[in-house]
């Protein structure tokens, strides 16, 4: 007898929580002398830190009384003006460069050891035949197992300088064996183009997370092999994209945009404009684009939504995104920490600034946000509030709107709160956790399956499924899971696929069950219609 289990989650709403943590430009010519000039203000705060260092009656942290100060200046500012402790600034340039030093695993702590969910390709652990499913009992002479250490901390562990060594001590369950292996460490890729892969025949599909220092070559290297395997429209996702660099977004968008076309305008605080144009090195003008985007697409990522939506290049398909246009840059505070700064306010090509409104503060800015979900935008476009005074024209005569996001021109609505929930589940990694446990009981039994037949053959059946709504209500996940078993059998096939082959099959996969897509693939049927009946004219 089927079970059903229901509530509306909450999980929607705090994913719309979520705060967008972006960059600007990361360039300052200015030396710190010239920044910080004496004067009284100064002054003051020095001396008030210098009373508390050497007068106060109790032994005070006076480190941290300038970082809450820091934060508070900064607050007073702009949601997106912050500090960088020292502490964070390694794990923050990381992010931003695109890659570190380490052995190139990924991992989860499980039964109180680290087991290998898979390797990164051409890594070292990968180049030295470490397998999914080993356990990483030892590093060097530091024990991993039994001692309840944090991610973090097992991640510091494995990491050092590049080309240094580390001996692992490894458990190979399923030949039931321990060995060591001895791995030189070396720079290893986060990747910020998440998949690529062929939607159509003819349509490309590119996925980016972030723009950090290498994503640009990332999203080129993508692009042309799409063009290779016969790409001559393109699919871009920035759903969920935080934004980052917008020198990356600015070279991104040059790839579709004509010569001397304006990506965008930047206004500093004395009013100087700073214009960026188009370059001829383009790669992808006049063919077809499709940009998704929803409201948790901000900064870099509403640069190229804005840019090509203003000169009438392409579709932007789905929900109305965060709204930052504001830019920042990172300046070094002399002790190894570090302020993201708002330096200027970016423009699209019509004049729009996208920017949210934030005079009330960052909670109330942040506060703004969730409130779409509970104003309906985000399931109608008819609740989208534009002001006729920040309407603005394109070339062609389309209308545009600023303030407070890029406003797609097709809208695709939310799911409903148990769909979005079933997304959640998938993003989140729920359903990765589950496969991982899963393959952890017998991998022997999926280790012949070939990618083909993985496609072609696997099948998520009624048991496994049932195995997994029993995983999800042990978690306290409460739901009408059988309304949504077509999807969930799909998204666990997906991560089925992304823990024994590739994250770009997983993204294949997935596609299947992505109503955004699916609008794609719609506003697409015409043109292939054209092509299908050119070819019947043609033979005829």
């Amino acid at each position: 007898m089927k079970r059903s289990y229901y509530i509306w989650p909450t999980v929607i709403a705090l994913a719309l929580a979520l705060g967008i943590f972006v960059g600007g430009k990361l360039h300052f010519n200015d030396s710190p002398e010239k920044l910080f000039t004496t004067n009284s203000k100064k002054d003051k705060l020095n001396r008030l830190i210098d009373y508390i260092d050497y007068e106060y009656v109790d032994e005070i942290n006076t480190d941290s009384i300038v970082d809450v100060t820091v934060n508070n200046i900064l607050d007073k500012l702009d949601p997106h003006s912050v500090y960088i402790p020292r502490g964070e600034m390694a794990k923050v340039a990381e992010n931003m460069k695109g890659d570190f030093v380490g052995i190139g695993i990924n991992f989860y702590p499980y039964k109180d050891t680290i087991t290998v969910i898979r390797t990164i390709e051409n890594g070292p652990s990968f180049l030295k035949g470490i397998k999914p499913g080993d356990r990483i009992l030892m590093a060097d002479k530091d024990t991993l197992y039994g001692q309840g250490l944090s991610s973090d901390a097992i991640v510091n562990r494995l990491k050092g300088k590049i080309g240094t060594s580390v001996e692992l001590k490894v458990y190979r369950k399923t030949e039931d064996r321990t060995f060591t292996v001895n791995l030189r460490r070396d720079r290893i890729p986060i990747k910020s183009v998440e998949a690529y892969y062929m939607l159509t025949p003819d349509m490309g599909y590119i996925k980016i997370n972030r723009f950090a220092e290498s994503t640009y070559n990332e999203f080129t290297h993508a692009l042309r092999a799409l063009q290779q395997y016969g790409a001559t429209k393109l699919t871009l996702d920035l759903r969920d994209n935080p934004g980052g660099y917008l020198g990356i977004a600015e070279q991104m968008a040059d790839e579709f945009l004509p010569d001397g076309k304006l990506i965008l305008f930047t206004k500093n605080k004395k009013g100087q404009i700073d214009k960026t144009f188009a370059t001829r090195k383009g790669n992808f003008e006049n063919k077809p684009v499709y940009v998704l985007i929803n409201e948790r697409s901000a900064s870099a990522s509403e640069i190229i939504a804005g840019a090509l939506q203003d000169n009438d290049i392409g579709t932007i398909l789905g929900r109305r995104s965060f709204g930052k246009g504001l830019v920042q840059r990172e300046m070094e505070l002399g002790d190894g920490s570090a302020v993201r700064l708002t330096v200027s306010r970016y423009y699209t090509p019509t004049g729009r600034s996208i920017q949210k409104d934030y005079q009330n503060g960052s909670k109330d800015y942040y506060q703004k946000f969730t409130d779409r979900y509970h104003s309906g935008e985000l399931v109608s476009v008819d609740s989208i509030k534009v002001a006729d005074s920040l309407k603005f024209t394109t070339p062609k005569g389309k209308t545009v709107y600023g303030g407070g996001g890029i406003i797609p021109d097709v809208f695709v609505p939310i799911g409903t709160n148990e769909e979005e929930a079933v997304e959640s589940m998938e993003s989140l990694g729920f359903m990765s956790r589950f496969v991982f446990e899963h393959l952890e009981e017998d991998r022997k039994r999926y280790s012949n399956f070939t990618r083909d037949a993985f496609i072609e053959e696997f099948r998520v059946d009624d048991i496994l499924f049932e195995q997994f709504v029993d995983y999800a209500i042990n978690a306290n996940i409460k739901m009408n899971f059988y309304d949504h078993e077509e999807k969930l059998k799909l998204y666990l096939k997906a991560a089925f696929a992304e823990q024994l082959f590739s994250p770009n099959l997983h993204a294949k996969i997935k596609s299947a069950g992505d109503r955004m897509l699916q609008k794609v693939m719609e506003l697409d049927r015409p043109t292939i219609q054209q092509r299908e009946a050119d070819q019947i004219e043609a033979q005829n």
